[in-house]
């Protein structure tokens, strides 16, 4: 690649990855990625390149603290990529599946590529894409809760310090004493589980790692202290060993009667890798055998059928299910329901 063509593409790599305001980069970080992209430059270069940009477009600079950070501002029009009909439809339908998942702060920063891609396909006249887009919608599978309100400087600080890896210091509520708490906490990683996101952290002092739900941080800072790493910590298997469980999760055979519609269902989407459906003599029904985890969901999900499915084993399930059937019921009763309200 020639010299002028290498200013170019490096210009353009700069460009790319610097975020709208209130969001920014710092200098190091945008260094880091040129070199991860092939770019043999030094820090000197990339604050020659970023100073001139910053004459040519809307660009923001904060002195304030070191390494400098860089944005573009609020109102800026400019957008580098290209975009084509298959993407643009793409980021039509994630749009309608991602409001049910993600914190409208998120949604707000996601607001101009998904306006972008609408108009992209409004605007296509004999393109059969634009045609399928008016014609195709997202539903969630089941009752979808509303996502938990995330403040957008909460956001902003915790995605800051998860790509730095910079300490944060936070007020976070707790759920179980209802009070604030002020907690210094090492980001670690980040996970969105249905309608609510958690920071995953380790708390000043402590090394074992602990979910934080993003809602519950009230205030937070971010510190120029370099957050620990643990080169021992590993998402998943976070994940796997009691992610929002009193225990590690193990797998269990989960052996049931499941009604004919179950049964076509998990025919067609199954419960689990290791599944086997079998006929029932005499029966329109089917014998299931799964592997499943053994926790709350799969709990949820085997209750939620109801009178579709008749559990054997594991029997420590089938007792749960037999007791909270037992609870339901007795919710129902007739005396009980005219004692509270008047019908």
């Amino acid at each position: 690649m020639s010299q002028a063509k290498d200013t170019i593409a490096r210009l353009l790599t700069l460009l790319r990855h610097i975020p709208r305001a209130p969001g920014y980069i710092a200098t190091t970080t945008l260094l880091e990625k040129l070199r991860d992209r092939g770019f043999s430059v030094d820090m000197r270069t990339v604050q020659r390149d970023l100073n001139r940009l910053s004459s040519m477009f809307s660009l923001m600079c904060d002195e304030r603290v070191t390494p400098y950070r860089w944005s573009f501002t609020k109102d800026a029009s400019l957008d580098l990529r290209d975009i084509d009909p298959s993407a643009a439809l793409a980021l039509y339908l994630a749009e309608g599946h991602l409001t049910s998942l993600l914190p409208q702060s998120v949604l707000d920063l996601l607001a101009p590529q998904f306006r972008r891609a609408r108009d992209y396909l409004d605007g296509l006249e004999e393109n059969g894409l634009a045609d399928w887009a008016r014609r195709v919608r997202t539903k969630p599978n089941g009752k979808a809760l509303q996502p938990a309100q995330v403040d957008s400087a909460v956001w902003q600080a915790v995605s800051m310090a998860l790509l730095e890896r910079q300490c944060l210091k936070v007020s976070y509520l707790s759920r179980s004493k209802e009070t604030l708490k002020e907690l210094m906490i090492h980001p670690a990683g980040f996970v969105s589980r249905h309608s609510i996101s958690y920071l995953i952290a380790t708390v000043e002092g402590y090394d074992d790692p602990r979910q934080f739900a993003l809602h519950r941080i009230k205030h937070v800072e971010c510190l120029d202290t370099p957050a620990k790493e643990y080169a021992s910590f590993d998402i998943d298997e976070f994940l796997n060993s009691g992610f929002n469980n009193p225990a590690p999760i193990t797998e269990v055979e989960l052996i049931a009667d499941v009604s004919p519609s179950i049964a076509w269902l998990l025919s067609e989407t199954p419960l689990s890798a290791e599944q086997r459906l079998e006929a029932l003599p005499d029966s329109d029904w089917y014998r299931l055998h799964a592997k499943v985890p053994d926790d709350q969901e799969t709990l949820w999900w085997v209750f939620g059928l109801g009178e579709n499915i008749v559990v054997y084993a594991p029997i420590q399930m089938r007792n749960s299910i037999i007791e909270k059937g037992h609870h339901m019921l007795s919710r129902y009763s007739p005396t009980m329901a005219t004692s509270r309200y008047s019908l």
